[in-house]
């Protein structure tokens, strides 16, 4: 990847400094194997488990009432489905470009819709489908020990959105803020539950850097360092003034607010916290390694539904939808990034400057204004 010549490197530390040119260029010098095929494989296993799951909802007699209800749902609200799952797109590909804050924004764009439509389409899972743009990252030369730093950082302000909202959803639901159930099974545990992992993420770097001050040189310590690393780095984004950290958040809540758009379409929306919840706990099953978690997040997420009190029918008719475009926008979004990045493989890149070099840059243009004035 080259950089521009007035350039300057980003610094060890800066959580923005997102790729640190390698010298290589394009390719960076390295023999990986190409993951399209792992990508066309995924796309044509979601046609078939689609397929599948039609098939399903028209033989089967117990799920006639399904397959009614989504032929009767509201085609507006469908449509604002699909409009916010392409803000939830949007919002990631911010997100990504907050952290590779370096990366020139087209290309940066594609990475990250690439990202989305491996996590779609591949059962790579959140942390799998961030690889996959390291991956494309270092083959245009970034360095692969940045970029790893830089693609954990990411992984972990995606997770701690995740979890933040899950607190505030359960405590809401628990004191009364928010309408739906107060059982604390269902809104107090899972907060909790949020709570401890949020308190072990804080702590976390202080007892990684502890340990390793303890152990001898070596592999060991050098992982627990830099993992010590990539969560204060994270927690400098997080806490930091930024206005794109409202592309972290977008790309939950918007997704969230899809599966609430399918219950409209379908004629009913339960509360808010319950959506949350249920969507939130329900997505736990993406650890299971199912190309699109088709079959697999459905059933997770209409047995948190009916647990939540929301009828079976409603539930599942608002899931599929809802599963089908949180698919299919991404992967088909991002397939077609990722081939135009495999056709431009071989064009060089040039890093945008650092953000302090940027902002010097406005406040400069600013002081000019204000002379001419």
């Amino acid at each position: 990847m080259a950089a521009a010549a007035d350039d300057p490197p980003p610094a060890g530390n800066d959580p923005e400094g997102a790729l640190e040119v390698t010298g290589d260029g394009p390719g960076g010098g390295r023999d990986d194997a190409d993951p399209g095929r792992s990508l066309w494989r995924g796309l044509i296993s979601l046609v078939i488990l689609v397929a599948l799951v039609v098939s399903l909802l028209l033989a089967v007699p117990g799920l006639h009432g399904v397959a009614d209800k989504v032929g009767d749902m509201k085609l507006v609200w469908v449509l604002v489905a699909v409009g916010l799952e392409i803000l939830s797109c949007v919002g990631y590909i911010i997100a990504f470009l907050q952290v590779f804050d370096r990366a020139p924004l087209r290309f940066g764009a594609r990475v990250a819709l690439s990202e989305l439509a491996f996590g779609a389409a591949v059962s790579l899972g959140g942390a799998g489908s961030i690889a996959v743009g390291a991956w494309l990252l270092v083959e245009r030369g970034g360095d692969p020990t940045r970029v790893a730093e830089r693609s954990a950082v990411l992984f972990l302000i995606t997770s701690a959105i995740n979890v933040v909202t899950l607190v505030l959803a359960g405590l809401g639901l628990y004191l009364g803020v928010l309408p739906g159930p107060r059982n604390p099974l269902l809104s107090l545990v899972p907060a909790a539950v949020g709570i401890v992992v949020l308190i072990i993420f804080l702590a976390l770097p202080g007892i990684t850097e502890r340990v390793a001050a303890r152990r001898a040189p070596g592999r060991l310590r050098t992982l627990l360092v830099e993992f010590a690393s990539s969560i204060r780095l994270t927690e400098q984004v997080l806490f930091r003034r930024d206005w794109r950290i409202i592309g972290a958040i977008a790309f939950l809540w918007c997704d969230i607010a899809v599966l609430a758009a399918c219950f409209a379409a379908a004629g009913v929306v339960p509360p808010l916290a319950t959506i949350v919840l249920a969507y939130q706990i329900g997505y736990l099953s993406n650890l299971i390694p199912v190309p699109g978690n088709i079959g697999v997040l459905d059933g997770s997420l209409v047995g948190m539904f009916a647990i939540y009190g929301i009828p079976a029918t409603l539930a599942t008719a608002a899931t599929v939808v809802y599963h089908a475009i949180a698919l299919w926008v991404p992967a088909m979004w991002g397939t077609v990034a990722f081939v135009i990045l495999r056709r431009t493989r071989a064009e060089p890149i040039t890093l945008r400057p650092a953000r302090e070099v940027r902002l010097q840059r406005r406040r400069e243009r600013r002081a000019r204004r204000a002379q001419h004035r």
